[in-house]
C-alpha cells in the first residue's frame, strides 16, 4: 500500500484560511475542510490534521504529521525536534517587547528588575540572557496585552502584527526579538517514499509562489520596435515573438513582476505597443 503524507494545520484562524488557500492553490482537493479532524485529499496521497497552532511542533517531531505549517514563533518556543523545510511568506509577524506608552525607555537594561508578561517564555527568557537582564517572567496564555494596565506585569513580549492592539491598550513597540512567518516543518526521520512525495508538494508549492507577483502580458507592436519592446520586457528568458498576419507587425508574449506593472506598460505604450492585454498567472514551472 503506498504511503499517505500528513500534514498539521492550524484548526482555524487566520493562519489557518492561508494554510488551507495554499494547499487549494497546489491543486489538491480536501474533503471536509476544517471541519473535521482528519481530511483526506482526493487527487494527492496527503491527509491534513487540524491541531492547535502549538501542538503542531510536537505533533511533527512525535511522528503524529509528518509535516506541518506553522508560525516559527511556535518552532522557536517549542525547540522540538523538526526540520524547516521552507518559510512560506504568509502570517507575517514580530515578536517584541512592549511597555505603557508613557514611560521612557533607555534600551534593554530597562526590563532589569521588572515583571514581563508573555505567552512566549523560551523565546524571552533566551533574549534576556543574552542581554544578561535579570527579569520576572510571568506567563500568561492570553491576552497578554491588557497585563500593564492592570498591573500585572511591567511589560509584555507578545505577537506584533498592525500594533494597533498595541495602541488600543495605551503600549509602545519597543524591542523587535524575533521575526515570524509561516514556515513548512518536518519529521527528520521521514521514509524515502514520503520524502519524495514531500519534494513533488513543495515543487507545486513554488510554482505558485513564482506566480503569486508576476503577470502575463501580450501587445503586438511595430517590428521597427521590437528590439526596443523585448529591452522593456526581459520576461523569463526572453519574449515569445510572433508574426502577425499584417505584415510589419508581431505580438510579442512575456511576464512582468507585479510592482514593476504600470510603468512597463507606460514604457511600452511610449513606444508603440497596442493591443496590451494582462491576465494573472495561476502557476508558474521552471
Amino acid at each position: 500500500m503506498s504511503e499517505i503524507l500528513r500534514i498539521a494545520i492550524q484548526t482555524k484562524g487566520r493562519l489557518n484560511e492561508d494554510s488551507m488557500t495554499l494547499v487549494q492553490e497546489t491543486g489538491i482537493k480536501l474533503t471536509g475542510g476544517s471541519r473535521k479532524l482528519i481530511s483526506a485529499a482526493k487527487n494527492f496521497p496527503l491527509e491534513a490534521l487540524f491541531l492547535r497552532d502549538d501542538d503542531i511542533p510536537q505533533s511533527v517531531a512525535d511522528s503524529v504529521a509528518d509535516i506541518g505549517i506553522v508560525g516559527l514563533n511556535e518552532v522557536l518556543e517549542k525547540k522540538m525536534n523538526v526540520e524547516i523545510k521552507k518559510y512560506l511568506g504568509f502570517s507575517k509577524c514580530r515578536l517584541s517587547l512592549a511597555i505603557p506608552k508613557n514611560e521612557e525607555y533607555t534600551g534593554v537594561e530597562f526590563f532589569n528588575g521588572k515583571k514581563i508578561a508573555t505567552s512566549y517564555p523560551v523565546i524571552l527568557n533566551d533574549f534576556l540572557s543574552k542581554h544578561n537582564i535579570n527579569a520576572d517572567v510571568h506567563i500568561i496564555s492570553g491576552s497578554v496585552e491588557i497585563a500593564p494596565g492592570i498591573g500585572l506585569a511591567d511589560a509584555i513580549f507578545d505577537i506584533v502584527s498592525s500594533g494597533s492592539t498595541l495602541v488600543s491598550n495605551r503600549l509602545k513597540e519597543v524591542e523587535v526579538v524575533a521575526e515570524s512567518e509561516a514556515v513548512l516543518v518536518k519529521n527528520p526521520k521521514l521514509s524515502a517514499e514520503k520524502e519524495a512525495i514531500l519534494k513533488d508538494l513543495i515543487f507545486r508549492m513554488e510554482s505558485v509562489e513564482r506566480a503569486s507577483d508576476k503577470k502575463y502580458i501580450l501587445l503586438n507592436a511595430p517590428n521597427n520596435k521590437l528590439d526596443l519592446i523585448c529591452n522593456i520586457l526581459p520576461g523569463m528568458k526572453s519574449p515569445t515573438i510572433t508574426p502577425l498576419a499584417e505584415t510589419g507587425w508581431s505580438s510579442i508574449h512575456s511576464v512582468i513582476k507585479e510592482g514593476d506593472f504600470w510603468e512597463v506598460i507606460d514604457n511600452l505604450k511610449k513606444n508603440g505597443a497596442q493591443g496590451i492585454l494582462v491576465v494573472p498567472i495561476e502557476k508558474m514551472i521552471m
